[in-house]
């Protein structure tokens, strides 16, 4: 992770110290000042594939300034927070546009949050994210950010909770890059963001820091029409040009699909890139989805090392309300070998050979159904995975497997090499150093998908080669 800001070493702390103490360390003169100060820290984007996406309210005057310095389009990006009932500023979760939701596992199991319960709260909170969208863009749709550099700006960070969601949010949206732009915040603000954003631009960051409004001398709430006024403004100037997807080789497709499996239809989302040498098919992990974010980044590197993905929820809304189901391995190996059959009777797919890349609860359902009659699989990988899971099935599994932990995933890292010792097939343990059970850390997601792209490559090519000879 690069991180841009006003740091230094002793002495500059101390000189920050003593600013921080005079009341007329206001260093912005309202918004748009912010913004163009901090627009002078992000030059360096200008003539990339950028789109800068203002938190609303107080955000998008901030975004308005660096989208115009950058030249790039300018986009409102609604998230809102999913907090627990008894305690609303905790939250569980976060939703986006395109049906995103992100769950944090380990606050839904610790405040003991039922399916019907959350579900609720996320169909509240939707409704006003769309409430909020057709305020704020009127006719306009969102505007792509999938493959491209996602340029976050609010106009500053305190708690951080929901420039956090936020990250989230972009990732996965298919975002390439994430970058976290802010005119003030704490002096921890790259520690608290480790693992959410790639870069954190932050132009100032006093030592004492309680509150958003103290860096700025006016302060006043932006309003809806505000918000509304400089978009169009945006739209008109200077981003139609920038609007455009610059991508040069636009994938042959990137459709949500729908899968018929036993008496339930699933949903996915199919990338197919130009000349493809093999499909890999996405198992995610308990409480996720096919907007899990990180699977969302790994599927991005393996389709521009030309590889199709398809990221599928193994479950129904409906059925993600059973708890059971979450862990009910054979039913989720089954949903696998039922869309890997679907992928075989497309015309775009019937051809490529097929990996599975499953995390936690995901890889156990990816290492049975890869030894199930029906399927033809060329390889396997384990992203913080449970294969213990697949129980007796890892005896019988015949696929090339690489299992990557995270070094201080310690309990799960000795179930993977248990399961490693009795996979007969050709089976690697991979570990990525101080990485823990989610990937988190700066840099380990990063390494998880250049394992996985090189497994799959490797793999997937020798398939394809033996069967075209």
């Amino acid at each position: 992770m690069t991180r841009f800001n006003s740091g230094g070493g002793t002495e500059h702390r101390k000189a920050r110290w003593l600013d921080s103490l005079r009341s007329d360390f206001r260093p912005f003169a309202d918004r748009a000042d912010a913004g163009r100060q901090l627009a002078e820290r992000l030059r360096s984007l200008r003539g990339q594939d950028v789109v800068v996406l203002g938190l609303p309210r107080g955000g998008v005057p901030v975004a308005f300034e660096v989208a115009k310095a950058l030249q790039a389009p300018l986009d409102v990006l609604l998230v809102r927070k999913l907090g627990v009932p008894f305690q609303p500023e905790l939250a569980f979760g976060a939703i986006g546009e395109d049906d995103v939701r992100v769950l944090n596992d380990v606050v839904v199991s610790r405040a003991h949050l039922g399916a019907d319960e959350m579900a609720a709260i996320e169909a509240k909170q939707r409704a006003e994210l769309h409430r909020r969208a057709e305020r704020f863009r009127g006719g306009h749709g969102p505007i792509p950010v999938r493959g491209r550099t996602a340029v976050i700006v609010d106009d500053g960070v305190a708690t951080g909770a929901t420039a956090k969601a936020a990250c989230l949010v972009v990732r996965a949206r298919g975002a390439r890059r994430v970058v976290l732009a802010v005119p003030v915040g704490p002096d921890d603000i790259d520690a608290r963001f480790a693992g959410y954003a790639d870069d954190i631009v932050c132009v100032q960051t006093p030592a004492f820091f309680s509150a958003v409004g103290q860096a700025y001398r006016n302060f006043t709430q932006t309003s809806d029409d505000e918000v509304i006024a400089l978009l169009d403004r945006a739209r008109n100037e200077f981003a139609d040009a920038a609007a455009v997807d610059a991508a040069p080789d636009p994938p042959l497709r990137d459709d949500e699909i729908r899968v018929p499996t036993g008496s339930v239809t699933v949903v996915g989302h199919l990338t197919i890139p130009e000349n493809p040498t093999g499909i890999v098919v996405f198992a995610h992990g308990s409480g996720s989805s096919r907007h899990s974010p990180r699977n969302r980044y790994v599927a991005e590197v393996l389709n521009r090392s030309g590889l199709a993905t398809l990221l599928f929820d193994l479950l129904t809304p409906a059925e993600e309300r059973n708890r059971a189901n979450v862990f009910d391995i054979e039913l989720l190996a089954r949903r696998l070998v039922d869309v890997t059959g679907w992928l075989t009777r497309q015309p775009d797919t019937a051809s490529l050979p097929v990996g599975y890349f499953g995390a936690s609860t995901g890889a156990g359902a990816a290492l049975m159904a890869a030894t199930d009659p029906e399927v033809t699989v060329a390889a396997v990988v384990s992203r913080g995975g449970r294969p213990d899971l697949a129980g007796e099935a890892l005896t019988k599994v015949q696929v090339p497997t690489l299992l990557i932990v995270g070094g201080n995933d310690d309990i799960v890292l000795e179930l993977n090499r248990q399961a490693a010792s009795v996979i007969p097939a050709a089976c690697e343990v991979k570990v990525v150093p101080r990485a823990t059970h989610l990937f988190e850390e700066p840099g380990t997601l990063e390494q998880v998908a250049v394992l996985a792209r090189d497994w799959f490559l490797n793999h997937l090519s020798r398939r394809a080669a033996t069967t075209t000879s």
